[in-house]
């Protein structure tokens, strides 16, 4: 069994089958229950926003599944709505019932235009998300999803956040990662931002380490050319 089948084994399923899976975005029995500011969010009827808002309507309520109208409009990638409610001061960093925050759910979604937009707004990229105590960075490499990753690194993504899994965005660029172009270029834009190639994993395997048993070539070039040990 290669080391990269056995890393994935000590993985809870959710993860070791894709974070996507670990969010859960909200479903068509849901959205039918909808109201008020989370069904105009999913819709981006920025019209019904802005009246809601008016009228008094708490920007930062919070729906079964713990979704507030940010999260909702963030997996519908009504980008408008998101600016309606940021200007209504709707608090852009709360985590849902899987604790996901807005940056972390459009880093999954490897929607970039969505994730800058979220920034610009002033969204931070800092925040330990999810039931792994990661970060949006941590699960943007895990799934190469290079763009994200360089828009997090330049708005000040902890670089070697270590989660529970004791994997920074490093090790899972790697040990989840599939080694091909798009995890290459994450592993070469985290290496060019100064992420640590020494912390290793719960076993005490090193970043080269591990692209070496994964049989990672071009992963393995690039961490040697960064003097990775």
């Amino acid at each position: 069994m290669s080391l990269r089948r056995r890393l994935l084994l000590q993985v809870p399923l959710a993860l070791g089958a894709g974070a996507a899976l670990a969010q859960v975005p909200p479903r068509g029995s849901e959205v039918a229950q909808y109201a008020g500011l989370h069904l105009a969010a999913h819709h981006g009827d920025v019209a019904a926003l802005r009246r809601l808002l008016a009228a008094g309507a708490d920007v930062n309520v919070r729906e079964a599944y713990g979704r507030t109208a940010v999260h909702v409009a963030t997996f519908a990638r009504q980008r408008e709505a998101l600016q309606v409610l940021a200007q209504a001061g709707a608090n852009l960093g709360l985590l849902e019932a899987d604790r996901y925050d807005a940056v972390t759910i459009a880093a999954v979604a490897d929607d970039e235009e969505t994730l800058r937009l979220l920034l610009s707004l002033g969204a931070s990229a800092k925040l330990v998300t999810s039931r792994y105590d990661g970060t949006a960075l941590i699960a943007a490499a895990h799934l190469g999803h290079d763009g994200v990753v360089r828009q997090l690194i330049a708005a000040g993504a902890p670089l070697d956040h270590v989660n529970n899994l004791h994997w920074t965005a490093l090790i899972e660029a790697i040990v989840l990662g599939d080694g091909g172009k798009r995890h290459q270029a994450t592993l070469q834009a985290l290496l060019k931002a100064g992420a640590s190639t020494a912390l290793a994993d719960r076993s005490g395997r090193t970043p080269l380490q591990l692209a070496r048993a994964n049989g990672y070539a071009e992963m393995v070039r690039l961490l040697e050319q960064a003097g990775a040990r």
